[in-house]
């Protein structure tokens, strides 16, 4: 969830500092950083949930639901810029999405499982 979060802030804060080139590198540098960090604790609650036998399978539908959802974002920022001439409005509904996916991802808990007894 703090990930998530975490995108929202930065990108918020990207908004209303002043681009220069210091401020594009150190923000794509953090960017950097949180953007492939959900894919480990991913994979591990996946395997918790689900166990590993069917792991890779899983995570390749995971995947490929990020890569639809990666080719929206890319196409609707096009959109948007060609209808308006700059990628503000696309700049607000990414920060929207990150709040979005952060308020969803509360209720995960990540935590140990306790193991279920299996009657004899």
């Amino acid at each position: 969830m703090a990930i998530y979060a975490g995108r929202g802030v930065l990108m918020a804060g990207f908004m209303l500092v002043e681009k220069t080139t210091a401020s594009v590198l150190i923000f794509s540098a953090l960017m950097g950083l949180l953007w492939l960090s959900t894919v480990p604790p991913t994979m591990a609650l996946c395997a918790r949930e689900f166990g590993t036998r069917w792991l890779a399978t899983i995570f390749g539908m995971i995947f490929l639901g990020h890569q639809i959802g990666g080719f929206t974002g890319a196409w609707l920022g096009g959109l948007v810029f060609d209808r308006t001439g700059s990628y503000d409005q696309m700049w607000v509904i990414s920060i929207l999405a990150a709040g979005f996916a952060a308020l969803v991802h509360l209720p995960v808990r990540d935590g140990p499982r306790v193991p279920v007894a299996v009657p004899a």
